[in-house]
């Protein structure tokens, strides 16, 4: 069944689409309008289900053949995109990838995209720069970065915003505090210690969160340290000025531990981050590689027979 949708029979469908009228869309496509016509009839009768509804007031799109219209214009972008990168990577044209992360998302994730799209586009070179979520925003302003990995939340009226990854925000300690003895810490428990945060200049919208967070709770936040840097987070905790909030996947300095929150979710979330007027060649397999990224991570582990090969996540 799926052999008869061939890229030449979508190309059709979305011309018809597009002009609700079989003699415009012939005109459009070089063809007479008797065959067009047929060739769609023809595919209709295999799939067993119309495409166009072709009434006495015009031509419109079926309840299903707007699905199968959706379907024929994501295949047909995805093969000139998939055409044109391959194209650009065998003249050796792909410009290098300028790839901008804050310090505090998870590193492990930044590596994975960093093999997969070296796998992919073998010889593409990607330049990394890092620093905080208001500089690296600017850079992409600038269109001196073509994306960026960034902690959540970032304006979406200015940049494609694509969530990537989540994980549980958890305290930090001393391996001899008092809480590390505890299975889950209380948050009004701990609340009066917790006393390093991120500084809030590195990005206010996620300070401003995290106090929303706090308030839901009933707790007033109280900015004592900052830093801006995950190291300088751990340091303090070590040197005693206080707890912090973390990601659970952060890696720790020996001597600190980590408990989770009870009673609470709070995630650190994190997103793949562009302006919506970037056009480096390769974004859309970047997109589709978060994707599929993000949507493998809600799934559970499946057997190895389903393990597709890091460039073929890149196309999916």
């Amino acid at each position: 069944m799926s052999d008869s949708l061939t890229f030449r029979l979508l190309i059709y469908i979305k011309a018809v689409a597009e002009t609700l009228n079989f003699t415009r869309a012939a005109q459009r496509l070089y063809l007479a309008q008797p065959s067009l016509s047929q060739q769609i009839r023809d595919l209709e009768d295999q799939l067993r289900f119309p495409i166009f509804d072709r009434g006495g007031s015009g031509i419109r799109v079926t309840d299903a053949g707007r699905l199968l219209v959706a379907y024929a214009e994501s295949a047909l972008r995805e093969r000139d995109e998939i055409v044109v990168m391959a194209r650009a990577i065998h003249l050796g044209q792909v410009p290098p990838l300028r790839l901008g992360f804050s310090s505090f998302i998870n590193a492990s994730l930044l590596q994975t995209f960093r093999e997969s799209y070296e796998e992919m586009f073998p010889g593409c070179e990607i330049q990394l720069s890092g620093g905080d979520p208001l500089l690296t925003l600017q850079r992409l302003n600038e269109r001196t970065l073509d994306c960026a990995i960034l902690p959540m939340p970032v304006d979406e009226e200015l940049y494609e915003v694509q969530q990537i990854a989540q994980s549980p925000l958890v305290l930090c300690m001393c391996g001899d505090d008092p809480l590390a003895k505890e299975s889950q810490v209380d948050i009004h428990q701990a609340a009066p210690r917790i006393k390093i945060f991120r500084d809030p200049e590195l990005q206010p919208s996620a300070h401003s969160r995290l106090i929303e967070m706090f308030r839901e709770v009933g707790i007033v936040l109280s900015l004592s340290n900052s830093a801006r840097t995950p190291s300088d987070i751990q340091w303090m905790v070590k040197a005693g000025y206080g707890l912090a909030l973390v990601d659970q996947l952060m890696p720790l300095d020996y001597g600190l531990v980590t408990r989770p929150i009870a009673g609470v979710n709070w995630t650190a979330d994190t997103a793949y981050v562009h302006h919506n007027r970037a056009d480096h060649i390769a974004l859309p397999f970047i997109e589709r590689f978060f994707e599929d990224i993000w949507r493998n991570g809600k799934k559970k582990k499946r057997g190895s027979a389903s393990v597709r090969p890091e460039q073929l996540k890149l196309l999916a």
